[in-house]
């Protein structure tokens, strides 16, 4: 979370550079846009409203905004509840609403911290198939957190685990799965699947557990 909040320009590195496309990061903007992990859906706008929300800030069209609107409600499978508003969602829609609202302000980079952890295990996984759709359609660069070894396999070209305080990149592993090929109901028995994820596993449990005191 404190990465995510750094890259968006939320907070301020106390030493060091972020730079995107070779420019430093001084503060929030239009290059990157952010997925909460509390949503942060505005309850007295509905689905339409709420995703055209940072289109209307930058103060696009009517038209700009119902073109964005529609093409997004279409991508993350909403059609028939753009004027349902956020309490009339299942858990699993509103994080749909938040990307949408994301994808909408056409940011270059997408940063999403836990996005998907209040849902149940089902739906995850349905989030997790739709969001890698999503990545091969709009060619986005995402910076996800998750702390799912699994889910973070299943949805990465590349894993960086961060070790514990002080927090740094530990390991970098490279999932050799093409988007398109990733189907969860296969990918769980599929060798290029488990191999990363036993190797991102080991890293994590080498922070968790101290070596040489794994139990039997």
């Amino acid at each position: 979370s404190t990465l995510i909040a750094l890259v968006a320009g939320l907070a301020i590195p106390e030493s060091g550079r972020i730079l995107i496309d070779g420019v430093q990061v001084k503060g929030p903007g239009r290059d990157r846009g952010v997925v909460f992990q509390d949503l942060a859906l505005m309850p007295w706008r509905t689905v339409s409203r709420n995703i055209g929300h940072g289109m209307e800030i930058a103060r696009a069209s009517r038209e700009e905004i119902r073109k964005a609107v529609d093409k997004y409600v279409k991508m993350v499978g909403l059609d028939g509840f753009e004027k349902y508003y956020p309490h009339q969602l299942s858990g699993g829609m509103k994080q749909r609403v938040a990307v949408a609202r994301t994808l909408a302000a056409d940011p270059d980079v997408v940063l999403m911290d836990e996005p998907f952890a209040a849902v149940d295990a089902q739906t995850r996984i349905t989030l997790g198939q739709e969001l890698l759709s999503i990545a091969r359609l709009t060619g986005k660069t995402i910076i996800f957190v998750t702390h799912s070894v699994d889910e973070a396999v299943f949805i990465g070209d590349q894993v960086l685990v961060m070790s514990q305080r002080p927090g740094r990149v530990k390991h970098l592993f490279e999932v050799p799965i093409a988007r398109a090929e990733r189907h969860w109901d296969s990918i769980v028995s599929d060798p290029r699947f488990l191999g990363p994820r036993d190797q991102v596993m080991r890293s994590v449990r080498e922070e968790l557990v101290p070596q040489g005191q794994e139990r039997s």
